[in-house]
């Protein structure tokens, strides 16, 4: 799923109270260099474009059908950390309103510049005209964007691991496993047994944000994420499950990828797969342009080419992942847009309930 809206979600419970920050002349400019650069490369391409065209047009269509579910169930499992965050808050939906919620979020977020920050202002709207309390609507959204951007950080360490040589990993791989692995209990262990841990941790951290103002700033934010997250559940264990559907939501988007490949035909370079659609999804979140439309196809074709395929397939690959995952979503989203706003504008006259409308 491309889009993630409550990745930007705000700085506290009254941030979308305030109309979302509209993009600045940089972004413009950088937005239109960008589709500039990539309308010139088309043209340059243009034998590479047919090719892409004749593969495309030969697609087989139950490899398509693998990759639309894929990227159906991408969204559900996104939608299913939104209604687990909820439901730890005290607000339970339905999974089919918090899929339409999300759908549309993401519809609005891929389509209007800056659309990320107009999408989460958007949920928490809705979230809060169906009786979300106003502090829960903020959480959910502030960390459903942390697991997400953890869900792919997590993605980014195994399709290292897996894009690397066979001998490497099996001398690295179960020694960092075993370091990261007692690193993370010797802290747990201070932390919990020892206050003068606790106190020198503190104390490093102070310090830390002391000498820099980027890492203050760092620190501030993980420490809101960290409370907003015990506002809604605390201890670790219960988001062993939240954490899986986010990381299940990357993991079936890149299945659609893969199951594009299939669809055409092509090879797919398993060893780099997950690598190139991790380092394509992180500068495609930056939303340079609506969409990141162009900053994702240019990404996802030259990494495909870095990795062996012939640049027609590429591209091929990319433009059919591209329909499924984003093109085909847009209309879909829209339509749950409209009428989740007209139900919004319905139910303020209405009885106010503390979850979602009935599914």
């Amino acid at each position: 799923m491309p889009g993630r809206p409550e990745a930007e979600a705000g700085r506290g419970t009254g941030w979308a109270e305030r109309r979302p920050a509209r993009p600045g002349p940089m972004w413009w400019l950088v937005a239109v260099a960008l589709v500039a650069a990539v309308v010139l490369v088309a043209l340059l391409r243009r034998r590479e474009l047919v090719q892409a065209y004749h593969l495309i047009t030969g697609v087989h269509p139950l490899p398509v059908a693998v990759a639309v579910v894929c990227e159906a169930l991408s969204i559900v499992c996104f939608a299913a950390l939104y209604r687990w965050l909820l439901a730890a808050g005290g607000a339970p939906w339905g999974l089919r309103p918090t899929t339409g919620i999300v759908v549309a979020a993401n519809a609005v977020a891929g389509a209007l510049p800056g659309g990320a920050a107009f999408a989460a202002a958007w949920i928490f709207r809705q979230l809060r005209r169906r009786g979300v309390d106003q502090v829960v609507a903020a959480a959910v959204l502030v960390v459903a964007g942390g697991l997400s951007v953890l869900g792919l950080a997590a993605l980014l360490v195994a399709a290292t691991v897996a894009a690397g040589p066979a001998e490497l990993r099996a001398v690295l791989l179960p020694g960092v496993g075993v370091l990261v692995i007692l690193g993370i209990a010797l802290a747990a262990f201070g932390a919990t047994r020892f206050a003068g841990f606790r106190a020198a941790v503190r104390q490093a951290w102070t310090d830390a944000g002391r000498r820099s103002r980027r890492i203050l700033q760092g620190e501030e934010a993980l420490a809101q994420l960290v409370e907003q997250a015990h506002h809604l559940q605390p201890g670790l264990r219960p988001w062993l499950r939240p954490f899986a559907f986010a990381l299940l939501n990357w993991f079936l988007d890149a299945a659609c990828l893969a199951a594009g490949l299939w669809a055409l035909g092509i090879r797919v370079p398993w060893h780099g797969l997950l690598l190139v659609y991790v380092l394509t999804q992180i500068p495609g979140s930056l939303r340079l342009t609506p969409g990141s439309v162009g900053i994702i196809e240019t990404s996802l074709s030259v990494l495909l080419v870095l990795y062996g395929l012939q640049p027609g397939s590429a591209i091929a690959a990319t433009l059919l992942y591209r329909a499924v995952s984003y093109w085909a979503l847009q209309p879909v989203g829209w339509a749950c847009w409209l009428v989740i706003t007209f139900q919004g504008g319905a139910s303020r006259s209405g009885p106010r309930r503390s979850a979602g409308w009935s599914p």
